[in-house]
């Protein structure tokens, strides 16, 4: 079995989401897309029907954001459309699920404000999908097509959907604390003031939440491996 993850920053790996396809047996390829220092990228994503699995994650663009990202976001949407077309099971995170909701045809916008932190959801299934907390790091929300099922939701946005073997949510189940220290050691305090947060309180919430959250994912994961992948 192969799998296929798709990271956009240099900074944002598939973490326990790569460990998870490890343990399950998977061989995992990276697709590295920008590097630390510029976003452009001449990237050629491979033929995505070679692949059993392909978890396209975040970013800390939009998929609008084409003066940034305009090299090589138009390339991803396409093969992440060939993908979910031939039936290619596809889990995407956050800037990946905004990508998988544009290749469906929907579309992707600001959001009025940011939601950081750990959010609980108003969720259809869950028994794969817990209502929370979930970590959650993001300005944009999606408008999914018709046809694409809702699965879970706060009243800013969808945050989880499925489209047969295809499953995008906008929240972070792949996170582990050492990543989220990391993001936050790169964002300024007044960030974080502007946004109604601080860095203090989102790794304090991590060490409450922590471990609940990993449990959440693992049970995620393998729901979307053992029941809509398969």
């Amino acid at each position: 079995m192969r799998a296929l993850i798709v990271q956009h920053e240099h900074d944002g790996p598939g973490a326990r989401m790569a460990e998870h396809l490890l343990d399950r047996g998977f061989e995992v390829d990276v697709v590295q897309v920008m590097s630390a220092d510029c976003t452009h990228s001449e990237v050629e994503f491979p033929d995505p029907t070679d692949y059993d699995v392909i978890v396209p994650l975040g970013s800390v663009h939009g998929v609008y954001d084409h003066d940034a990202i305009g090299s090589w976001v138009h390339r991803e949407i396409e093969m992440l459309a060939t993908a979910h077309h031939n039936d290619v099971p596809i889990f995407g995170i956050c800037f990946g699920a905004q990508a998988i909701t544009t290749a469906l045809g929907g579309w992707v916008e600001k959001s009025p404000h940011f939601e950081i932190g750990w959010y609980h959801y108003d969720s259809d299934v869950p028994s794969a999908i817990a209502p929370g907390p979930w970590f959650t790091w993001h300005g944009d929300r999606c408008f999914l097509p018709e046809g694409v099922t809702e699965l879970a939701r706060t009243e800013l946005c969808p945050q989880a959907f499925r489209s047969g073997r295809t499953v995008g949510v906008q929240f972070h189940p792949e996170v582990d604390r050492d990543l989220v220290a990391d993001w936050v050691a790169k964002c300024p305090p007044e960030y974080f003031a502007s946004h109604g947060v601080s860095a203090d309180e989102i790794l304090a919430q991590f060490d409450e939440h922590g471990e609940v959250a990993a449990d959440q994912a693992t049970r995620l994961f393998d729901w979307f491996l053992d029941e809509v992948a398969r």
